[in-house]
């Protein structure tokens, strides 16, 4: 029997304990966790018939992985049914509560262990991503030399979060937010079992009040059990002793209202649309009130992130160099703090946007520079551009005539004499700088150098 110490800092129980495990007065979500894999719902993409993960788990063969998804999609519960189905040894630490000692400990009797039973050991690191590379390298050797067999569990990308010695030495298997369909079945599953759930109680749950706890869930199925139990134990049972839940009970249990908002349906692109035209049209109020709308909703944060950035380039591009800047610096900060604190910064680059002076010059070059390469076929490159690392090549004329801008000043003439568009495109055909902002300094600055260029011709 494991003494206390023995049990510091372990997530999880041993194998034995497991097939022991007493979840009375836990949570609904606890109590409903899936034992096997035929009662795991969801994931199908790396648990489905014949996926690689699902049958090395069914043929005890499971090698080191990362278990990468959301919170509530099912990373811990894939591991205690890895520990229920394997045949080695099973420990469970969380990186939030273990340190280097815990680790070395994990690895020394997993090595005994190995020498004296001929025993495998799994080693489940919960949180993975909240260890620091020190801590990352004290398992990296147990692992390589298949001491232990490590699942590590994150919700973070591993590519960023997992030393990359490490992560070379483990598959990741991504896990994605649980489908409504997936969710209700849960939901359905949790009312009518008598043993673990709640179907002891007489529960008219109503499809309004489903749909709404569902849609509040955010895909996490922890969340959608344990606001299902919530909102029962609110409930007052009706003379017949049924629980009669509908929409305002659900609403309460979560401490949410449930906005009018279709990640899926026209809800979702309007939205969208009416955010991205009030940062294009200067009006940072708008933006604003949209953006706020969706996130309360629960759209995914990174998503309006990513339109930022596209938006910075396409709207206000040279007229505010700084705007990209500024969207790309705001994802990243988005993606490494999360919410509810990246409100603030999303806020901060919604208002910078909006403000910003506004061109589309760059989409509108672009978009013509892509015409004229799919419409004048392949125009040869001029002589004086080409490489020339051979003699045939340089006695072709290669590299010949080609002048080194450097050579000359920043006002001398020949220095913009040159012309580098195969012949039969014009000069300044693509790029029309606006007047706005920076841009008008780019303007500018092509007009003095197309003076001078032309100032040279014969």
């Amino acid at each position: 029997m494991p003494t206390r110490d023995d049990r510091q800092g372990q997530l999880f129980p041993s194998n034995d304990d497991l097939a022991s495990e007493d979840l009375r007065g836990a949570p609904l979500a606890a109590r409903m966790r899936p034992r096997t894999l035929d009662e795991f719902v969801g994931q199908e993409q790396i648990l489905g018939p014949g996926k690689l993960l699902r049958r090395a788990i069914e043929s005890d063969r499971v090698s080191s992985l990362i278990l990468w998804g959301p919170p509530g999609s099912g990373k811990t519960t894939l591991a205690q049914i890895i520990a229920r189905a394997t045949h080695a040894h099973f420990v469970g630490l969380s990186a939030v509560s273990a340190g280097v000692a815990d680790l070395r400990k994990a690895i020394e009797d997993a090595s005994l262990r190995r020498r004296q039973r001929g025993q495998r050991t799994i080693l489940l690191i919960d949180e993975i991503h909240r260890f620091n590379k020190g801590q990352q390298d004290a398992i990296l050797h147990a692992v390589e030399q298949g001491v232990v067999t490590l699942v590590g569990a994150t919700t973070e990308n591993p590519s960023f979060e997992v030393n990359s010695a490490l992560l070379s030495r483990c598959r990741v298997f991504t896990l994605r937010p649980l489908r409504p369909e997936e969710l209700e079945v849960l939901i359905r599953r949790a009312i009518s079992d008598r043993e673990r759930g709640m179907g002891s109680l007489q529960i008219d749950l109503d499809t309004e009040a489903m749909r709404a706890l569902i849609a509040l869930s955010d895909g996490d199925a922890r969340k959608v059990l344990n606001g299902l139990e919530l909102a029962v134990a609110a409930t007052t049972p009706d003379a017949h002793g049924v629980h009669h839940v509908g929409l305002a009970a659900v609403e309460d249990a979560m401490q949410r209202r449930v906005p009018l908002y279709d990640k899926a349906g026209e809800q979702h692109y309007d939205l969208v649309s009416a955010f991205i035209k009030s940062l294009r049209g200067s009006d940072p109020d708008a933006a604003l009130y949209y953006m706020a709308r969706m996130l309360e909703a629960g759209e995914d944060p990174l998503f309006l992130m990513r339109r930022m950035v596209i938006l910075s380039a396409e709207d206000i591009g040279l007229a505010d160099p700084q705007a990209l800047q500024v969207a790309v610096a705001a994802q990243q900060a988005v993606h490494f703090v999360g919410m509810p604190e990246a409100w603030l910064i999303m806020s901060e680059a919604a208002i910078y946007l909006a403000t910003a002076p506004k061109s589309s010059s760059a989409k509108i070059a672009i978009e013509k520079a892509r015409e004229a390469a799919s419409t004048s076929g392949d125009l040869p490159v001029p002589l004086h551009l080409r490489n020339a690392p051979t003699g045939l090549m340089r006695s072709l004329g290669y590299g010949k005539g080609y002048d080194y801008p450097h050579d000359f000043g920043e006002e001398d003439p020949r220095r913009y004499r040159q012309r580098y568009l195969p012949e039969g495109l014009d000069q300044g055909s693509f790029y029309r700088p606006s007047c706005s902002g920076y841009e008008a300094e780019v303007a500018d600055r092509l007009r003095r150098m197309r003076e001078m260029r032309d100032s040279e011709k014969p």
